[in-house]
């Protein structure tokens, strides 16, 4: 018996957004390509979803947020 390997859709998702993604392509470089669009992606963080959803792997990117310059 042959082992098979099946790469696993990601879906992308910012702020009710779904973004398009070349496929192949790492979270963290997906989140660079659009933050010429959305500026403040590049703070984001990247969460990862523990399940499936509907057979893909879905990926947000949550805006940190943040007060600046307060202690």
């Amino acid at each position: 018996m042959a082992i098979t390997t099946k790469e696993i859709p990601r879906i992308y998702r910012y702020n009710g957004i779904e973004l398009p993604a070349p496929p192949g392509m790492a979270p963290r470089d997906v989140r660079d390509l659009h933050s010429a669009i959305y500026p403040e992606l590049i703070s984001a963080e990247i969460v990862v979803a523990d399940e499936l959803v509907g057979g893909a792997q879905e990926i947000t990117f949550r805006r940190n947020v943040g007060t600046k310059g307060r202690r």
